[in-house]
C-alpha cells in the first residue's frame, strides 16, 4: 500500500444518483417520487414504467451503483485513502436525507459529493444540489448538527472518464463486419433536455445556444473520434444525437432523435453504426430501453448493422478518475496550487457552481454553490 493519502478537511464522500425500481411494485411509487409536484395521473405513471416492467420491474443502476461502490471502496484502499463512502439516491432507497442522517450521526461534518451525472444542466447538477438543500433543511429541523457539502466538478473531460469509452468504441467497432467496418458512422448519443434548459445551462456568461450541456457533450465526442482514429487509423464520421425525450410535445428538445438518425443515416448509404452513450455513466434503464430495445429495433427494421458501445460503469479507470478528484478537491480547500487534469479545449470546471448556473424556472434553494443557504 502507498503512503496515506491527504483529503482533509473531508471526511467522506457520498455517492449521489437517481435511483430505480428493484421490482414490479416499486415501479409506480418511484415515479410518482420522479414527478411529484406534476400532477400526473397514476394510470399515466403505469403508461411509462411499461419500460421498467419490460425488465422485470428492476433498474439496473441500483447494481450498478453498488459496483461502482465497491470499485471506488477497493481503489481508496490501494492507495491509501481513508475516507468513508456512503450512497443516498434522490428518488429512491437508499433516500439521500436518510444518509445525510446517517452520515451525520456517524459523526461526519465536511462531505464532498459525487453526483452520476458529468455534465452541467439543471437536471445533471442543480437539481441534485436543491435535492441536497432540500435534505439539509429537513436535518435542520430534527435539531441535527448540519455538516458542511460540496460537490466534485463535473468530470466529463477527465482522462479516467474518456478513456473507457474510448475503449468502448473502438470494441463495438471491431464487432461489426469487417466489409463495414471502415466506413461505420458514430453516433454518440446522450439524454436530450428542452432546448431552453440547454441554452442555460453552465455559468451565466456561457449562456446561449445549446449552453454549456452541448458544448461539453461535443467536445466529449471530439476527443473521442479523435482517440479512436490516432488508434485505429480510421477517420469515422460522427454526430451528436439525443434520446430519452419526454414531456409536452409542444415543448422543443434537443433534436435529433436517435432512432430519427439511424434513419437519416442508412437514407444517405452508411453502411453500419456504433451507438455511443457519453452522456451516462452506466448502462441504465434509459440506456437499456431507448438503445438496446429501441434503436436495436430500429436499425433491424433498417437492415443497419449497429453496435452499442459500453458505458464507463464501474471502470477502475473511472474509480481513479474520482479519487484523483477528490485529491484535488481537497488540495483547493486547503488552499494549496493545483493543476486540474482535464483534457480538451474546454478545461477544467469550476469547483462551485456560482449563481443564475443551471436555473430552475422556479427558484429553489440549492447547496454546494454560491447561492447555498447551508455555505
Amino acid at each position: 500500500m502507498r503512503d496515506a493519502l491527504d483529503a482533509t478537511p473531508y471526511d467522506a464522500l457520498l455517492l449521489l444518483s437517481f435511483g430505480g425500481p428493484e421490482g414490479p411494485d416499486d415501479v409506480v411509487p418511484f415515479l410518482e417520487n420522479v414527478t411529484r409536484g406534476r400532477g400526473i395521473p397514476k394510470e399515466r405513471l403505469k403508461e411509462v414504467g411499461q419500460h421498467y416492467f419490460l425488465f422485470g420491474g428492476v433498474s439496473p443502476i441500483n447494481d450498478q451503483n453498488r459496483a461502482l461502490l465497491d470499485a471506488l471502496r477497493k481503489d481508496f484502499a490501494d492507495h491509501g485513502l481513508g475516507l468513508p463512502i456512503y450512497w443516498g439516491n434522490r428518488n429512491w432507497a437508499p433516500y439521500l436525507t436518510d444518509t445525510l442522517r446517517e452520515m451525520v450521526a456517524d459523526g461526519h461534518r465536511r462531505i464532498l459529493v459525487l453526483a452520476t451525472s458529468a455534465y452541467a444542466s439543471y437536471s445533471g447538477c442543480r437539481q441534485y444540489r436543491e435535492n441536497l438543500a432540500e435534505s439539509l433543511a429537513a436535518l435542520e429541523a430534527e435539531g441535527l448538527e448540519l455538516p458542511k457539502i460540496d460537490k466534485l466538478r463535473h468530470y466529463f473531460n477527465h482522462p479516467g472518464f474518456l478513456e473507457p469509452m474510448v475503449d468502448g468504441v473502438i470494441q463495438s467497432l471491431a464487432e461489426l463486419p469487417e466489409d463495414v467496418r471502415d466506413g461505420a458512422h458514430i453516433a454518440f448519443s446522450t439524454h436530450s433536455i428542452p432546448t431552453a434548459s440547454a441554452d442555460t445551462s453552465g455559468p451565466v456568461e456561457g449562456h446561449g445556444e445549446g449552453g454549456a450541456y452541448v458544448a461539453q457533450h461535443l467536445e466529449v465526442a471530439r476527443l473521442v473520434a479523435d482517440a479512436v482514429r490516432e488508434r485505429t487509423g480510421v477517420d469515422h464520421p460522427w454526430q451528436l444525437v439525443y434520446q430519452s425525450r419526454s414531456g409536452a410535445p409542444h415543448i422543443p428538445w434537443l433534436e435529433p432523435d436517435i432512432c430519427d438518425h439511424l434513419e437519416e443515416r442508412h437514407g444517405s448509404g452508411v453502411p453500419a453504426v456504433v451507438i455511443a452513450p457519453i452522456g451516462f455513466v452506466s448502462d441504465h434503464m434509459e440506456v437499456l430501453y431507448d438503445l438496446d430495445t429501441e434503436a436495436k429495433a430500429k436499425a433491424e427494421e433498417l437492415g443497419l448493422p449497429m453496435r452499442r458501445s459500453a458505458t464507463v460503469g464501474d471502470d477502475p479507470r473511472f474509480a481513479a478518475a474520482v479519487r484523483e478528484l477528490v485529491l484535488e478537491r481537497a488540495a483547493v480547500e486547503r488552499g494549496a496550487e493545483v493543476t486540474p487534469c482535464a483534457l480538451g479545449a474546454l478545461g477544467a470546471g469550476h469547483n462551485v457552481c456560482p449563481v443564475g448556473c443551471c436555473p430552475a424556472r422556479a427558484p429553489k434553494p440549492a447547496a454546494a454553490g454560491v447561492d447555498s443557504p447551508y455555505a
